[in-house]
C-alpha cells in the first residue's frame, strides 16, 4: 500500500470512529477529538472503532483510549447492550 493510501485510511478510520461516538454518545470533547487524531496506527483505529460500537458507555470507551497495545474486548463490558433496563427492548 502506498503512503498516501494508508494516511488516507487513517484520515477515513478517524472520522468514522468520531461519527460512531457522535451517534452512540453525543459530542466528545475536543481533548479526545484531539487524542483520536494524535493516533497514527491503523490497527488501534480499528480496535477503538470496534470498541465505540460495543461500549455500553462513553466511559468504557474513554477507558479503552488510555490503553495500548489491548485488542480484547470481550464479555459484559462490551455488551452495548448491558445499559438497558430490561423490558426497555
Amino acid at each position: 500500500m502506498f503512503l498516501f493510501e494508508e494516511e488516507a485510511d487513517l484520515v477515513q478510520d478517524r472520522e468514522d470512529l468520531l461519527s460512531i461516538l457522535r451517534m452512540r454518545f453525543g459530542e466528545m470533547s475536543s481533548k479526545v477529538v484531539q487524542s483520536i487524531y494524535e493516533i497514527s496506527d491503523l490497527n488501534t483505529i480499528e480496535r477503538l472503532i470496534l470498541v465505540a460500537a460495543n461500549a455500553p458507555t462513553a466511559k468504557v470507551f474513554l477507558e479503552e483510549l488510555q490503553e495500548e497495545g489491548s485488542f480484547r474486548i470481550v464479555g459484559e463490558r462490551f455488551n452495548p447492550l448491558s445499559s438497558l433496563k430490561e423490558g426497555d427492548l
